[in-house]
């Protein structure tokens, strides 16, 4: 395996019209969860995926394990629950509260999870295969997990801390509402030690403002977490940085995107970073395909885009930076032809 991502995914359920939850008559079934997105995006780039997880013995689980088999990755160490269900959960479009931000003006999503006590909670040291995790040139981890259950946080501790693991990524994916208990400064304090002893970092700005007080853009957060070998700090429509030992930081701008909804770019980004290091790219190409990654998720309504192919994707990143900075993408730009490869790509 190239990348082996463990995490829960969930059969999310998506309104079929603007609105409150409470106003929508009935919705559209997909499925939604950051490790298994990162492992779909990765192998339609052409990378060899593995998604471990913990499912119910349930129609739900089996759509998850076949509609994420289909995508073309390695679902061969997910296991049925019996007694516990798969989690699902209800969503409108809009960005995600990080914390600070859920007073902030502007589109918020608006989330009702059930996923209390599913089958991938009950992941733990003891349930899962550690031979079949630890197959990857990459261990993909993100702070979602440890905030499932106990014995899930036990989990996360220890493959970041086998001895003779491979390399891990770690997204801190801070989501406040999963912290709520036992105490509300349990999760930042928990993320915090995870990513320090993790290889490389994927993190947003805001997270880092509103998980650990962190303020004064990426070198502060760069300051705060010197240990990872490889730091990538998100900052949204703005771009991202890449801080790597040994080399001076690498700050890429994102292109515009028509966005139809923002769930899912963050793990595209992860995906396409990861790809490009799979592949031993310089920092730029490798935040420049995360970039394009993000781009692909966020022109769809659902958290899986379809990836561009790996020579419309190449030509874009090797763009100079005044194209690079011209780039226009919006829906259907990943099927674009060659000779709608130009930087002002738009749908097709």
């Amino acid at each position: 395996m190239d990348v082996v991502c463990l995490g829960e995914s969930m059969v999310t359920f998506l309104p079929s019209r603007p609105g409150p939850l409470a106003d929508v008559p009935s919705f559209d079934r997909v499925i939604g969860g950051a490790e298994s997105n990162v492992a779909c995006a990765l192998a339609g780039a052409g990378h060899r995926a593995r998604w471990v997880s913990r499912v119910g013995a349930d129609g739900f689980g089996e759509h998850l394990v076949r509609t994420i088999a289909g995508q073309g990755v390695d679902v061969s160490a997910v296991q049925r629950d019996p007694a516990r269900p798969t989690g699902i959960y209800f969503r409108t479009d809009g960005e995600r509260a990080t914390g600070e931000d859920a007073a902030a003006d502007g589109p918020l999503s608006e989330v009702v999870y059930y996923r209390a006590g599913s089958a991938a909670s009950a992941m733990s040291p003891a349930t899962v295969d550690r031979e079949a995790v630890t197959a990857g040139r990459f261990l993909h981890l993100t702070g979602i997990t440890p905030a499932l259950s106990a014995d899930c946080l036990a989990l996360t501790r220890a493959l970041v801390g086998a001895p003779g693991r491979p390399p891990v990524s770690f997204d801190v994916n801070y989501r406040v509402g999963l912290w709520r208990d036992p105490a509300p400064d349990e999760g930042p304090r928990v993320l915090l030690d995870l990513a320090r002893r993790s290889d490389l970092v994927f993190v947003g700005e805001d997270e880092a403002a509103a998980a650990w007080g962190v303020r004064g853009g990426p070198e502060a957060v760069r300051e705060a977490l010197p240990e990872p070998s490889a730091l990538v700090v998100k900052q949204g429509a703005a771009g991202a940085v890449a801080f790597v030992t040994g080399e001076a930081p690498v700050r890429v701008p994102a292109p515009r995107v028509e966005v139809a909804s923002p769930v899912g770019a963050g793990d595209a980004f992860a995906a396409g970073y990861l790809s490009g290091a799979l592949r031993g790219l310089p920092a730029r190409d490798r935040l420049r395909h995360g970039h394009l990654m993000a781009a692909a998720a966020l022109v769809e309504p659902g958290d899986l885009g379809v990836p561009p192919s790996r020579a419309h994707a190449d030509g874009l990143v090797a763009l100079d930076d005044a194209a690079w900075g011209r780039l226009r993408l919006g829906p259907g730009w990943t099927q674009a032809g060659p000779e709608e490869r130009t930087p002002e790509v738009r749908s097709a």
